[in-house]
């Protein structure tokens, strides 16, 4: 039996054990999931519960919010590739160390393309410059982004995230308040890595005259699957990467990078969509 986890917040009714256990399945393997929710958001808190899950034997864990930032300072194996975007969501545990890397990165590569093939990402504006934002800002120049601009309301996370981008050769600026409406009206693609949306935090993160049919608009958040975000961008006629892409992939990255196994994305995403009955227009 290979153990595997998820630290977080608000993590009750992650799918996260749904499709980690799916892929098992598929792989043949016996696989458990458990989801590890720290005290609080503090650095200690995630510390005490990263002890607890190693001593338990766990194979490797994600990681998701607050936390995909603070996991980098208890990771001793990191590609530099990786550690420049300055969060991970994947650990994998070895006997005197932990390795790292972020499918969140990987995975929104793998979706866009797959959502949107032979699409350049253009032009972007995407809320939210936390660990999920690092790691979708950074993926976009993979995907044919020639500049984004980003807004956050912590400026200080929002500049650090354009600085990093710029030196990666990413043009990259902030954006205040004021400024958001009209350059989401004038990008090509509108991105949502906040968690407004969520149904803890419902809600749409831009009102609706940011909408006026931009080429393609992705939204992290994936419970629920249909999120406002997403509703209002197919209304006015982009087309939509839903959060579930990311969830799907990040999950099969995640499951390689712990067992080494590659399983067919086409095959996990009918197997999941049927076993769970999940019925979206935005994630066939």
């Amino acid at each position: 039996m290979l153990s595997f986890g998820l630290i977080g917040l608000h993590i009750a009714n992650s799918r996260a054990p749904a499709l980690i256990s799916l892929l098992g399945e598929l792989s043949g393997l016996p696989v458990t999931y458990r989801l590890y929710e720290p005290d609080d958001a503090s650095p200690e808190a995630f510390a005490r519960t990263l002890h607890a899950v190693r001593e338990q034997g766990l194979v490797g864990c994600n990681v998701t919010y607050p936390f995909k930032q603070i996991a980098l300072r208890h990771v001793q194996i990191i590609p530099p590739s990786v550690a420049k975007l300055g969060a991970v969501n994947t650990l994998h545990f070895q006997e005197s160390c932990v390795s790292a890397t972020n499918t969140d990165h990987s995975g929104f590569i793998r979706g866009f393309q797959a959502r949107f093939p032979n699409q350049a990402a253009g032009s972007v504006v995407m809320l939210g410059a936390g660990g999920v934002g690092r790691a979708v800002g950074f993926g976009l120049q993979a995907v044919g982004a020639h500049e984004v601009a980003i807004y956050d309301v912590n400026e200080v996370m929002a500049d650090e995230l354009v600085q990093a981008l710029t030196m990666n050769g990413l043009p990259a600026r902030r954006l205040s308040a004021a400024d958001v409406q009209v350059a989401a009206q004038q990008a090509d693609g509108l991105i949502n890595c906040t968690p407004i949306g969520h149904e803890k935090n419902p809600g749409n993160p831009l009102p609706p005259e940011c909408f006026i049919g931009q080429r393609w608009v992705f939204d992290a958040v994936y419970v629920p699957l249909d999120t406002d975000f997403l509703l209002m961008a197919a209304k006015q006629g982009s087309h939509v990467m839903s959060g579930f892409d990311l969830f799907l992939y990040q999950g099969l990255d995640a499951f390689h990078v712990w067992t080494g196994l590659t399983i067919n994305a086409a095959i996990a995403r009918q197997a999941f969509q049927t076993q769970y009955a999940l019925h979206s227009a935005f994630i066939s």
